[in-house]
């Protein structure tokens, strides 16, 4: 399988060259769009070929070459739109501070919009001189930032950024977590909670040891004097 990436309309050729040394001799070739059977348009010894012009998004897709002999193999191209380079782990900071998020393609965007999740609607991040929340940077076209200021606990969430192309847009998410300033001394907490309890405890045990101590004492005393 090859994942092959297209961003403007544009004429395709795909091949299926079949190994010199492989055992399939003179095998039958299919080509198909999905579920559509195509003629390929070119042949020579052990390569087949099909030529396409790519000129709106419904014709992207999977196409696949389909050699029968005494055995069936295939090979698969997947025409798409360029993907966008995004983020899997979570961006995990702190209330107060600031998120960047930045979203990469190969190929120049004619467009970039950012959203975030509400549910299950997306909601068109707005850059406005009214607000000092977000910014939008075009570092180049192919490269998008967006940067959240003073981040509060309402902006943990995921947000997505959507690149547009002639044949079509892509989609990348980002999740963001934002923390407590308090979380990272929760840790340190639970420790100093640890010693002082059992630092307390020790002390208990020395003061009754003592109290029994001296208690055993008089009683020794008042036996003797007995």
């Amino acid at each position: 399988e090859k994942n092959i990436s297209l961003a403007n309309p544009t004429k395709v050729e795909l091949t299926c060259k079949l190994d010199e040394n492989s055992n399939l001799k003179n095998p039958q070739v299919t080509w198909k769009s999905e579920s559509e059977t195509i003629s390929h348009t070119s042949k020579s010894q052990n390569s087949w070929s099909i030529q396409l012009t790519i000129s709106t998004s419904s014709q992207l897709g999977s196409y696949s070459c389909i050699l029968k002999g005494e055995e069936e193999i295939s090979a698969t191209f997947h025409l798409q739109v360029p993907k966008i380079e995004g983020k899997e782990k979570p961006i995990i900071t702190y209330e107060g501070d600031i998120a960047v998020m930045v979203c990469k393609t190969e190929y120049a965007a004619m467009a970039w919009t950012w959203y975030k999740s509400n549910g299950t609607k997306l909601v068109h991040i707005d850059v406005s001189p009214q607000t000092d929340k977000f910014q939008i940077k075009r570092q180049s076209a192919s490269v998008n930032r967006l940067e959240i200021l003073k981040l509060t606990k309402e902006d943990d969430g995921v947000y997505w950024c959507e690149s547009a192309f002639a044949l079509g847009s892509s989609k990348g998410r980002f999740e963001l977590k934002v923390l407590s300033i308090m979380a990272p001394l929760k840790p340190f907490l639970a420790v100093v909670a640890e010693v002082v309890i059992l630092v307390t405890t020790i002390f208990l045990y020395e003061l009754y040891s003592k109290k029994k101590e001296k208690g055993g004492e008089r009683e020794f005393d008042q036996i003797e004097q007995l």
